[in-house]
């Protein structure tokens, strides 16, 4: 295979809802580039996207495929992306290392929630976007509606290049407006037949070319000028106008295929030749350190490794975008992540899990190599004189999590492995062995996500797992002032311990300094504080903790262990054994004793006044709300907006974007625990959330109890 360069490779993510048709168009692009010599289906397992044995047993697709064409002297890289909200961590991956978007629909449905949901990441990475409506052989298809849609959606930036002469079971033919010719084709598909448009069609052709000449020409001002001038543009000056209007995003070309049949196919790979923007033509990408990083062969030599696949028998295959100078076999390079040495031994470009070797590739090219000891995804090898790193990829937060044991408990350790490098091929698994719940935590994008993760660990691993659901870290505080006094007394021959602290507390607010006198009962305490020490919370809030003891009856150098123990039961707060925050502890007096008093006696002193202390301040649970936004069909609103309400949802605010609803809600953590799934379920899997941690808030008083009593049953059990 030849050597290209930078100047003849084109980068190009393939998106689309489940059902759109992606992976069948991957079949149709590499049959007619020659890559593969038969087109595979998803019914026969066969297929270049979708061969690892999770996908073909769920019949979806679970990662994405990088393939690549070569078509008229150029050189075009794919990533086919799941079509699952639960799967978006791909496609997020895929638009970072291409240059333009080609976001199917499926023409029986027109946009769908995912269609949105892909726009949107190429909005915020401003990558080009081409829609392309497949499918024009169902039943149900209505190409012209779809089009309605789509500049209902996203204006009148959206310009049909095609229409189809015929939608339904009969579809052979369309009408190409850019070069004003008729394709038809034969049952088997493949090359069309090209001819001049029918009379009956040409008025509305003419329509529909002037209006695609206006988008073109408004992109440069030459071609603007012509434009009004003649009121029509060459062929070349067209390509040239939705070039730049694709790179500004000025432009939203459509174009029609029947994938299934291999009709549009090889018009469409001409375009995608011919017009789409090469790698040097894109905005620069930045490193870490923020330094603009020009797509240059001579440059530095920097590859990013954006993908890792662990395939049977052959191990991680792990996939790369050279963002700069050139790469061969046998090159020696450093991790400037990790700083380890590397040397890459074999370098491929790829179809699915058929690989090419080559012995070069250039700045803005794809690749794969085998058998790297000590790299990760997201990583980056530099050649000598480079230390640039590339951490631009920022994935969604998790919406769905679980906790997650070994059926066998000897299998822990295997499964916690097992997971970690699967979180290589699937950055968005993410675990955690969580410390406060005293559980490992799973999380994922949604329910699909962790089944499939599941069904991983058990067939592949060979490991049995038990999902649960997961604790919920709520947080414990005050609502008042609170005093307390403990004596710790211990007598056992010989020494003793001995420690008596006097203490109050009350709730810390920011700005609110402690007072100079506290009244409890008939009784005042007079503050002096001495010291004070301001604690930020690892778990959020804070502690202020301040001596106030005269007179000596304290010594301070027991402070530091009345502390300590003020902190150990911070951390198993004496409700529910939760995290406690905010709050102010004043230790005001106490007694010592010259032979009995040790660390110890204060610590245990400290601890169990503040315990008392704590649970006479009002105590009250706080429970982690979250910011939650729902796409939904706006049929389906009523729906959607009573389901969170009944999760004890705060509805914030509403908005339409074009026959979708976007609905945004504060909902406590416990009532989302399977809020993916239900959501699925009330709307037929076309609306999708986000979720994102916003504060801690009050639990209701009839949850904190029932919360409190559980604690206590739960403790009598243990004891």
């Amino acid at each position: 295979m030849k050597t290209y360069q930078s100047r003849e490779i084109k980068n190009i993510a393939l998106l689309g809802n489940d059902g759109a048709g992606k992976t069948t168009l991957t079949e149709a692009l590499l049959y007619e580039a020659g890559i593969i010599q038969r087109r595979g289906r998803i019914t026969m397992k066969n297929t270049v996207s979708d061969y690892f044995p999770v996908e073909q047993e769920y019949g979806y697709s679970v990662f994405s495929t990088v393939f690549h064409t070569e078509w008229n002297g150029k050189k075009l890289n794919f990533i086919d992306c799941p079509g699952s909200d639960d799967f978006a961590g791909a496609a997020i991956t895929a638009l970072h290392v291409t240059d333009t978007a080609v976001i199917l629909i499926n023409g029986q449905y027109g946009p769908e929630v995912a269609t949105q949901n892909h726009f949107r990441m190429t909005e915020k990475l401003q990558k080009p976007v081409i829609f392309l409506v497949n499918q024009l052989d169902s039943d149900k298809c209505d190409y012209h509606q779809s089009i309605e849609r789509l500049q209902e959606l996203y204006g009148p930036k959206v310009v049909p290049v095609q229409y189809p002469l015929n939608e339904g079971p009969d579809f052979n033919a369309m009408i190409d407006v850019l070069l004003m010719k008729k394709y038809s084709w034969k049952p088997e598909g493949g090359a069309p037949t090209i001819e001049d448009i029918p009379a009956s069609e040409m008025d509305k052709a003419m329509e529909m070319h002037r209006a695609l000449v206006e988008a073109a020409a408004e992109n440069d001002e030459t071609l603007m000028e012509k434009f009004f001038e003649s009121e029509s543009l060459t062929e070349d000056e067209m390509r040239e106008g939705i070039r730049k209007g694709l790179v500004t995003r000025s432009i939203y070309p459509v174009f029609c295929v029947c994938a299934v049949k291999d009709m549009g196919v090889r018009r469409m790979m001409e375009f995608l030749g011919n017009v789409v923007p090469f790698v040097d033509e894109m905005p620069m990408v930045k490193n870490a350190a923020g330094e603009e990083i020009p797509v240059d062969a001579n440059g530095p030599t920097a590859l990013y490794f954006f993908k890792t696949a662990s395939e049977p028998h052959i191990g991680d295959v792990q996939y790369f975008k050279v963002m700069s100078g050139k790469v061969h076999e046998g090159d020696d390079m450093t991790n400037t992540d990790r700083g380890s040495k590397e040397r890459l031994t074999q370098l491929y470009v790829c179809a699915g899990q058929n690989r090419t070797k080559v012995e070069e590739l250039v700045a803005g090219d794809i690749g794969c190599t085998l058998k790297l000891k000590d790299v990760r995804t997201g990583n980056t090898l530099c050649g000598k004189d480079c230390d640039w790193r590339f951490d631009f990829v920022k994935y969604p937060d998790p919406k769905y999590i679980r906790s997650i044991k070994a059926e066998n408990e000897s299998d822990s350790e295997k499964m916690m492995a097992a997971i970690q490098k699967m979180s290589q091929e699937d950055p968005t698994w993410v675990l955690e062995q969580s410390k406060e719940l005293r559980q490992t935590l799973i999380k994922g994008q949604g329910e699909f996500h962790l089944r499939t993760l599941k069904w991983r660990l058990e067939n592949n691993a060979k490991i049995k797992v038990i999902f649960g659901e997961p604790k919920i870290p709520y947080r414990e505080t005050i609502t008042k002032a609170a005093r307390a006094d403990y004596r710790h007394k211990k007598q056992s021959g010989g020494a003793g311990q001995f420690g008596e602290v006097h203490l109050i507390v009350e709730p810390y607010v920011e700005g609110e300094p402690a007072k100079s006198v506290y009244k409890f009962g008939n009784q005042e305490f007079k503050i002096t504080p001495k010291s004070e020490d301001v604690i930020d919370l690892e778990w959020g809030g804070k502690l202020v903790f301040i001596n106030s003891v005269v007179g000596g009856a304290i010594d301070v150098s027991f402070m530091p262990a009345i502390l300590k123990g003020v902190m150990q039961r911070m951390e198993q707060g004496p409700l529910t054994g939760s995290y406690a925050r905010d709050v102010r502890v004043i230790v005001y007096d106490g007694k010592m004793h010259p032979v009995d008093s040790k660390e110890i006696a204060f610590i245990l002193a400290g601890r169990h006044a503040f315990a008392e202390a704590f649970k006479e301040a009002g105590p009250k649970l706080l429970e982690p709300i979250y910011d939650v936004e729902v796409l939904t069909p706006s049929d389906r609103m009523g729906d959607v907006m009573s389901d969170l309400q009944g999760r004890r949802g705060m509805i914030m605010g509403s908005e339409s974007e074009g026959g979708y609803d976007k609905l945004i809600a504060k909902v406590p953590l416990k009532e989302l625990s399977n809020y993916s799934t239900s959501l699925s379920s009330i709307t037929g899997g076309r609306a999708s959330f986000t979720m994102k941690f916003s504060s801690y808030e009050l639990v209701p008083t009839d949850v904190q109890q029932k919360l409190v009593k559980e604690f206590e049953e739960q403790n009598k059990d243990e004891e």
